[in-house]
């Protein structure tokens, strides 16, 4: 009978070790998902909070012949810096950088406080007569704007 019992005394220790081991592995890779996911909802959350809208007319002049000038109104909860770094700007599939943000109606012209106006001025647009497209991207909310020259 001593003879059954010492292996199947091994056996049951050896798989008790392997089973913490595999439970040490499993809660080290639980905790490392749980904080991916807390910084990402972290992330997730600050976009949400970022909302923009361009509220130029596009029947509008937005195009003088060599500028754009569009409107952009702070529709989201927090303030956002009213800096040409703070847009990617997109005109007809073309990165655009020289941009010139100012607000319009807030009382500090580096900052663009919820429901408040910038103007955004993209120079050099040397555009030809048709359809034409913008796209303001401002930490990760993307608004487009379609108008005719």
């Amino acid at each position: 009978m001593a003879d059954v019992s010492v292996p199947s005394l091994i056996l049951f220790i050896a798989s008790i070790v392997v089973a913490a081991g595999v439970s040490g592995v499993l809660i080290d890779t639980v905790t490392g998902i749980s904080g991916a996911l807390d910084d990402q909802g972290a992330d997730v959350a600050e976009n949400i909070r970022t909302d923009i809208e361009v509220i130029s007319s596009a029947d509008g002049n937005v195009y003088d012949g060599a500028n754009i000038t569009l409107y952009v109104k702070n529709t989201g909860r927090r303030s956002i810096p009213a800096t040409a770094e703070t847009f990617d700007v997109i005109v007809d599939a073309q990165y655009r950088t020289n941009v010139t943000v100012t607000t319009v109606d807030g009382s500090d012209p580096n900052s663009w406080a919820p429901h408040d106006v910038v103007r955004v001025d993209i120079g050099d647009s040397n555009l030809g007569s048709g359809d034409h497209r913008v796209t303001l991207t401002v930490d990760g909310d993307e608004e487009s704007f379609r108008f005719n020259v």
